[in-house]
């Protein structure tokens, strides 16, 4: 059975699930996911508006703005809530309809973009409108979290010291890269600090981030269509692309074994599997993160009527099939 290892000191930043049992490899999953926001970006968030109200560029009155696929925008929907400051998150139609509703809950408005520019796609086109909207009104505030050093700082101070202090000897972690704010951060922590950590990229098909070809991504959180500036690849030792299917399959495979997590954990968990099945007998120590939960992506990953309209019955029945045969091969192992 997969083991949660929760120290005697517990606090969220130190949730790990060891997936040995599930994955066959030892894999062990940061949840970041359990928090007021529900994921890992609640740290960037708070990070970058405190950097914006200590410069003066975020004070009472400002508007804040911010392009996000969802997951920013609910914590930022969070703190502007907080704060007292008015939040205007710009998406697009990927966007999780519960995460809009939770912004839309907390006060903050949504404006979905539905063109996608001629360079750079859909999230050009959100760029764009948040530049004109700045540019039309002096009181909106753009964090800018795919420029924003504020970002990668975030987990320079506490993600990468959490797994460092509760893995020594860690080999191996496993990054999904969306703004790569927690790739960079987590990338110079251990290369200042623990040279003998090899950071692992994962990406989706269809991101241009580490220069692939752009493709049609349905699933929000990782993966970009306009190369974000913070990404410095020397920080980075291995990049790995995952299909959207096979990250479909290990969410559907995680979720067999009680564990709902979202779609950027699942395209983690694909990377880093496969890449581990390529060094068979390394013993390697392992971690990957896990951004957020399941919950948002009841209605599209874990839905049959989305996964259908996407990929067919085929997929819904190979997602089945694979989780039962899955379970059926652990319980005889």
């Amino acid at each position: 059975m997969p083991v949660i290892s929760v120290p005697t000191d517990y606090n969220a930043e130190d949730l790990y699930v060891d997936l040995r049992s599930i994955v066959g490899h030892q894999l062990f999953l940061k949840c970041e996911g359990f928090n007021f926001a529900g994921s890992i970006k609640l740290k960037a968030a708070t990070e970058m508006v405190e950097a914006a109200e200590e410069s003066g560029a975020l004070r009472p009155g400002s508007i804040l703005i911010e392009s996000s696929s969802g997951n920013l925008g609910v914590a930022l929907s969070i703190i502007a809530a907080s704060k007292g400051y008015d939040f205007l998150c710009v998406t697009d139609a990927r966007c999780n309809r519960s995460a809009q509703r939770f912004m839309e809950a907390m006060g903050g408005q949504v404006h979905i973009v539905s063109e996608p520019a001629a360079s750079g796609g859909l999230l050009g086109a959100r760029i764009a409108l948040v530049q004109r909207l700045c540019a039309s009104d002096k009181r909106y505030v753009w964090l800018n979290q795919y420029a924003n050093a504020a970002n990668w700082r975030a987990h320079y101070r506490t993600t990468a010291p959490a797994i460092a202090r509760h893995f020594p000897r860690l080999n191996v972690l496993f990054v999904g890269t969306g703004t790569t704010g927690t790739l960079m951060g987590c990338a110079r922590y251990f290369r200042k600090l623990h040279r003998q950590v090899r950071v692992v990229a994962v990406d989706s098909v269809g991101s241009v981030t580490f220069g692939g070809e752009p493709g049609c991504r349905m699933i929000p959180g990782l993966g970009t269509s306009v190369k974000p500036a913070l990404l410095d690849e020397s920080f980075v030792d291995d990049v790995i692309h995952v299909r959207e299917v096979d990250t479909i399959r290990a969410c559907h495979r995680l979720a067999r074994h009680g564990f709902l997590f979202g779609g950027s954990t699942g395209t983690v968990v694909s990377g880093a599997v496969e890449w581990l099945a390529q060094r068979p007998g390394q013993n390697l120590t392992a971690v990957a993160i896990a951004p957020d939960l399941g919950e948002r992506y009841l209605d599209t990953i874990y839905h049959a009527s989305w996964l259908h309209a996407l990929y067919g019955d085929e997929m819904v029945h190979r997602t089945r099939v694979a989780a039962r045969l899955a379970q059926v091969g652990e319980q005889h192992a």
